[in-house]
Order: structure tokens, then C-alpha cells, then sequence
């Protein structure tokens, strides 16, 4: 059995590859071992939020082109979207390899089986750092049969070359809510099945209010306090039972239910497993110069937090001494349709959770005149200051608001107040006039 020892092994090609790419440049040895190569670059590019968001760019299209000021009809070609889909992902992967030149790619399941020690099929590694990325994998919950044909996840959407003539979806989270914008803006009808009251969790009131009317306004029937008992594919259809009795048939059912980590990579009691692979807030293991990043440690589910994190023990490993990461300022989104969600550093239901004193801005985007053509008369700038006017935290409901959001979480990494976020002067006329006014409101 062949036995090679590097300064650092890296187990999983999502975004560790990032990590892995930093410490060669470094002059340090480095494996990076992914089960196959072509999904070198991780879900996020492949089967996530990269295809997802170029479908929803897609599917807006479509939405917007049912304005009365149009005339005509058009259709999503699915089978061509599927070409470009695919032909730009080849493009990436072909650019993430080409950055991994210095990098020792090994394609296999890597497992570690002893401290310091993967087992790549019959090669054993050794490596005096081990850095874990390998992501996670759609929770199917019990009862429901995964068929990949009538009962699907969102792998199989993104791999769509038609649409179905309707779709249930199982799960009100962020998977659920941008599958659901897709179809219904696609024309497709669409049911969404949350099991609760269909609001989105820790969002501010306002904000949840405003989704559910959205949700309404795109044709979606939502089934909230539906939770699922049972799901299978039958020569009729996708039969769904409910806790409650009930029953429907549906032609395809996405479970949206959100993810599990993916930690059987540990064969070792050295590393102990929780929500996922137990890290420290410097993402080392209970096994020391062992680190889990990414979706794998069950912390921050997104491909940025998992960038971050990769690069933070990277450095950290060649010495750099990098200030330790604030997951709480990490901008996370929900890419809906016409407007989107997005939220950084602390929000009202996190505060007062926590009973801080804060002060609360929130401008509506009915004040500006873009509002009306941008469909955002409902959407919101809400930021966040404590008693003596630091930057707390922000939630934005509009179109795009992912970039929106960018000026807060800056303000944030800055540890600006408000007198001194208060000096820029935003571009007008655009909606971020209305982080400039949530600052003077403060």
C-alpha cells in the first residue's frame, strides 16, 4: 500500500478549493481530494445556488414579459437552458482546475481513518494539517420515498430539460421558497406545503407579512400547517398524505426540507460529531490541526461562509494570524421573485432574543418612484443601531437585495455608527437612497 505525506490534505473540492489553492501558492505540499473531479468547485456550482440563480434570472424573464405593456407569448426552453446551463459550469470547472495547478488532485472518497491519516481507495495520505469540506446532502424526511422521477430535490430540477405541468413543494426555506418563485414565474402551477404557518423564521414581521402576500401574488397556493406524514410515486401520481388526514396527488413533489451535513468522512472517535463535525469558532476539530469547514460543520450553510472559512484556516495554518470570523456578519439571502430576502449581523427577533437595546430604521421602498416599475412598492430597507448608534444589523426585502445589503455588511466589518455611515451619499435614483435615509432615521 502506497503512503505519501503532505503539509496539508483537504478532503472534499466544494469551496476547500479555495484553501487548497491559497497554500500551494505558499510553497506548502497539498492534496485536495474530491469524489469526482468534473464536481470539482462543490453543489454550490454545480447542482446549487450558480444553476439556481441563472434559472431564476431566466424565469423573471418570462414573469415580467406578462405585463400588459407586452404583448405576445413566450416560453422557457428548458432543453436549451440545460445547454447554456451546463456549458457554463464546464467553463468554471475548467477555470477551479486550472487554479488547482499546484495542487495534488485526488479523485476518490476520502476518509479519515486515524489522526493524520485518509485513506483514499488503496492509498494511504498523511498529512500534518487536515482541513474537512465536504459539504451536504438534501434531508428526505422519514416517509417520504426519494424516487428521483416523481419525488425529486433540487438536483433533478437544475437537471430538467422540461417542466412538469405542476409541482407540489415540500419546505418554506430558502431551496423551497426560489423553487417555487422559479416554477410559478414560469408559468407552472405551483403548490408550496410548509409545516407551520408559512412565515419566514426570525424574519422581521413586516418582512414575513409581505413574503406571503408575494408568494400569493405569483399564483402559488400555499398550504401552510401541512405537515407531511407519508409521500410516494404511484402510476396516478406523487401521493401526499398529511399528518392531519388528508391527501392530495400531485405530479412531481420537490422536497425542499433542507440539508444534512455530510460527515461520514470521520472514522475516527478522535472527532466528535454533533449537529455536524464539532469545531471550535476557529472551525479546528476536537482533534487538534484537524479543522471542518463549510456545510460539514453544520454551522453557516452558504458557499461564501464555506470560502471564508477555507481561507481563514488556511491562514491561519501558514501563520497569518487572521482575525477570527463573525458568522453573524455573513450576508445571507433567499433569492425570491420579484423581490428578494436578505439579512446581515443581528435583526430584530435575534435582539430582542437576546433582550438588547436597539434602535430600529425602516424605510419603505414606496417612497422612491423606482418602486413602481421595479415591483418593489411592498419592499423595505430595516437597519439596526444600538442606544449609542453602532451598526447592528440590517434586513432588506427587494429586487436584488443581496447586493443591496453589501453597504451594511461592510459597515459591519468596519465597525462604523451611524454618524459615520451617515457621510455617503448613494446614487440616485436607486433603492440604496434608502440605506442612506434608514442611517439618518436612526
Amino acid at each position: 500500500m502506497s503512503k505519501t505525506r503532505y503539509d496539508i490534505i483537504y478532503i472534499g473540492g466544494g469551496l476547500n478549493y479555495a484553501g487548497a489553492v491559497t497554500a500551494a501558492k505558499e510553497g506548502l505540499s497539498v492534496a485536495l481530494i474530491e469524489n469526482d473531479l468534473q464536481q470539482l468547485g462543490g453543489v454550490c456550482l454545480h447542482k446549487g445556488c450558480i444553476p439556481s440563480k441563472m434559472f431564476l434570472h431566466h424565469a423573471n424573464t418570462l414573469r415580467q414579459s406578462k405585463n400588459p405593456l407586452f404583448s405576445g407569448t413566450l416560453n422557457l426552453n428548458m432543453a436549451l437552458l440545460q445547454e447554456e446551463k451546463n456549458a457554463l459550469i464546464q467553463h468554471a470547472t475548467k477555470a477551479v482546475t486550472m487554479q488547482c495547478a499546484k495542487v495534488d488532485l485526488i479523485e476518490g472518497r476520502g476518509v479519515l481513518t486515524a489522526p493524520h491519516t485518509v485513506a483514499v481507495g488503496d492509498q494511504t495520505l498523511e498529512g500534518d494539517h487536515i482541513v474537512i469540506g465536504t459539504g451536504s446532502s438534501p434531508f428526505i424526511p422519514e416517509g417520504i420515498v426519494y424516487d428521483g422521477e416523481g419525488v425529486i430535490t433540487s438536483d433533478e430540477v437544475l437537471a430538467m430539460k422540461e417542466l412538469p405541468e405542476e409541482i407540489a413543494i415540500y419546505g418554506d426555506g430558502a431551496i423551497g421558497l426560489e423553487m417555487g418563485s422559479f416554477f410559478a414565474s414560469a408559468g407552472i402551477q405551483t403548490t408550496l406545503i410548509s409545516r407551520h404557518d408559512g412565515k419566514l423564521k426570525n424574519a422581521h414581521p413586516l418582512i414575513q407579512n409581505t413574503l406571503l402576500k408575494q408568494i400569493e401574488k405569483l399564483g402559488i397556493t400555499h398550504l401552510t400547517n401541512h405537515p407531511v406524514q407519508k409521500a410516494k410515486t404511484t402510476q396516478r401520481g406523487v401521493h401526499v398524505t398529511f399528518e392531519e388526514g388528508s391527501s392530495k396527488y400531485f405530479d412531481k413533489l420537490l422536497v425542499a426540507t433542507g440539508r444534512k451535513p455530510n460527515t461520514d468522512v470521520i472514522q475516527t472517535d478522535a472527532i466528535a460529531i454533533a449537529r455536524g463535525i464539532d469545531t471550535d469558532e476557529r472551525f479546528e476539530t476536537t482533534l487538534q490541526n484537524h479543522y471542518a469547514i463549510g456545510d460539514c460543520n453544520g454551522k453557516l450553510q452558504l458557499a461564501h461562509a464555506a470560502r471564508a472559512q477555507a481561507l481563514y484556516v488556511t491562514q491561519r495554518i501558514t501563520g497569518k494570524n487572521p482575525k477570527t470570523i463573525n458568522l453573524d456578519h455573513v450576508v445571507k439571502f433567499i433569492h425570491t421573485l420579484p423581490m428578494s430576502y436578505a439579512t446581515v449581523g443581528e435583526n430584530r427577533a435575534m435582539l430582542e432574543a437576546k433582550k438588547i437595546d436597539f434602535k430600529e430604521s425602516v424605510v419603505p421602498l414606496s417612497h422612491f418612484v423606482a418602486s413602481s416599475f421595479h415591483e418593489a412598492g411592498e419592499g423595505m430597507m430595516i437597519v439596526y443601531a444600538d442606544n449609542v448608534g453602532f451598526i447592528l444589523g440590517s434586513e432588506v426585502l427587494a429586487p436584488d437585495a443581496e447586493e443591496l445589503i453589501a453597504p451594511v455588511a461592510m459597515a459591519l466589518a468596519g465597525e462604523m455608527d451611524k454618524t459615520l455611515a451617515r457621510r455617503t451619499i448613494m446614487a440616485h435614483p436607486t433603492f440604496s437612497e434608502a440605506l442612506e435615509r434608514a442611517y439618518f432615521r436612526l
